[in-house]
């Protein structure tokens, strides 16, 4: 019984039920504490046989209340159930005081004044139109039970010594009881009603509050380990970047000591010279990858877009690498769809994305193998595909593939150099225009490497 006085704002309505079931303990104890010490100042003169009838019954009422607050019937809507529970209770409570006050006097027993606060629970309980309700039913079981003790349709117990026994006759007596006691009852649901929709209001409030700082705390938390995602992949990409320039400045160093410290032979000196430029040009290519990447991934950077030829680019890209195609005997289909709208971007991205594809194709292809290249339009996208007969891409590895320096075995094992930066700066190309890329592969078969791209809106075919 802790809690038994909280006001109950806006608790869970079986809660509120129970609260009440125990409440009313109380109020039956204090009542029938204040009926036993007026009956007895006056004589023993109530009628006790009754009284001790009617409190039989409300006490099994309240077990019969208390055993349905803690077993709801499941066929009815829990909100509705014990809704229905709380005005039952009050209402058995409101004619169970009526029956009180007449076999305790009646009219002349000051205890009606437990009408107002049957009523006072009931606002706060309840809403404002169920509480006046309340206020309604408890002026009109006064009213009608002073009448029917006034034309003695119920017998009247006077309490004698302390009234008058022809009060309860007396019409300006009892018009002047009515009207306190219908001002009693209806300005306490007023009143009550009004703090607790104020009381309502605030707790909605808060709760609303509450659930804000709740979302910005989760907000927070999100952002936060993202932070500590982002300040973890930039230690990472440090460390690699520092890997990956370390190993070729090493060499050149030590070509470079070779030759200054005269244990290179005469005929062997364009040989290390050949390999420290080499190793320059895999810095050089490494420094223009990270440079390409920081550019695309860099949100601050927005470059001019115009409408681009992406057909054109490929074909342009083809020419660019057509001596290695040469070289390796490859076949080489193109299958370029014809009136392919444009889209917005620049040429120098679309230009990485075909070059970064097909120079990993001709790279891990074998020679005499076969690359098919296709473009063209699939629910208003652009979809190019570069397809290859190379090395492939173990199952394990797929979901890594387009991470930053990120090489497969295989591709280590058949060309030593490279950056891996390559499918990183095509990723994020396509995803800064709105697009996709995936990646399918069997090893030993081949890969599918695929982009798609959102076409310009009312663009001339190309």
């Amino acid at each position: 019984m802790g809690d038994l006085f909280r006001i109950p704002v806006e608790r869970a309505i079986d809660d509120r039920t129970r609260w009440l079931v125990r409440f009313r303990w109380v109020l039956l104890i204090v009542a029938a504490v204040a009926v036993l010490a007026l009956d007895l100042a006056l004589g023993f003169v109530l009628p006790y046989e009754k009284l001790v009838g009617l409190l039989a019954v409300v006490l099994i009422y309240n077990v019969a209340f208390w055993w349905l607050g803690h077993h709801p019937i499941e066929r009815f809507p829990r909100h509705r159930f014990y809704t229905a529970l709380t005005h039952a209770q009050i209402s058995a409570d409101m004619l169970a005081l009526t029956v009180l006050l007449h076999l305790s006097g009646g009219l002349e027993n000051p205890l009606f004044a437990l009408y107002v606060l049957l009523v006072g629970l009931g606002s706060i309980l309840t809403s404002p139109a169920v509480s006046y309700g309340y206020a309604a039913l408890a002026t009109g079981l006064w009213i009608a039970l002073t009448l029917l003790e006034r034309f003695g349709v119920l017998p009247h117990h006077n309490l004698a010594g302390f009234r008058l026994p022809i009060r309860y006759r007396e019409w300006p007596h009892i018009v002047s009881v009515w009207f306190s006691v219908a001002a009693s009852t209806f300005g306490i649901a007023h009143l009550s009603s009004g703090i607790m929709q104020y009381l309502r209001r605030g707790e909605q409030e808060l709760w609303r509050a509450t659930a804000a700082c709740e979302a910005r705390a989760d907000e927070l938390m999100r952002l936060n380990e993202q932070l500590q995602e982002l300040d973890q992949s930039r230690y990472l990409f440090i460390r690699l970047v520092t890997h990956e320039l370390r190993a070729p400045v090493a060499a050149i160093q030590s070509y470079l000591r070779l030759i200054l410290e005269g244990y290179v032979p005469e005929e062997r000196l364009m040989e290390i010279v050949a390999k420290a430029e080499r190793r320059a040009h895999d810095q050089l290519e490494l420094i223009g990858d990270l440079l390409d990447l920081a550019r695309v991934q860099d949100v601050r950077e927005q470059p001019q877009l115009h409408p681009v030829d992406v057909g054109a680019v490929l074909r342009d890209v083809l020419d660019m690498m057509a001596p290695r195609i040469e070289d390796k005997r490859l076949v080489v289909t193109v299958e370029i769809a014809p009136d392919l709208p444009s889209v917005q971007a620049t040429e120098a991205h679309i230009k990485q994305v075909w070059t970064n594809l097909i120079s990993n194709a001709i790279k891990y292809t074998p020679e005499e193998g076969e690359i098919v290249i296709r473009l063209g339009l699939e629910d208003d996208m652009l979809r190019g595909t570069v397809r290859d007969t190379g090395i492939g891409i173990h199952p394990e590895e797929l979901a890594h593939i387009f991470e930053d320096f990120f090489r497969t075995d295989a591709a280590k094992a058949m060309a030593r150099h490279g950056t891996g930066l390559g499918l990183s700066i095509v990723k994020g190309v396509v995803e800064r225009y709105g697009g996709e890329v995936w990646v399918e592969s069997v090893v030993d078969e081949g890969s599918t490497f695929g982009f798609t791209l959102p076409i310009e809106t009312d663009a001339p075919s190309a």
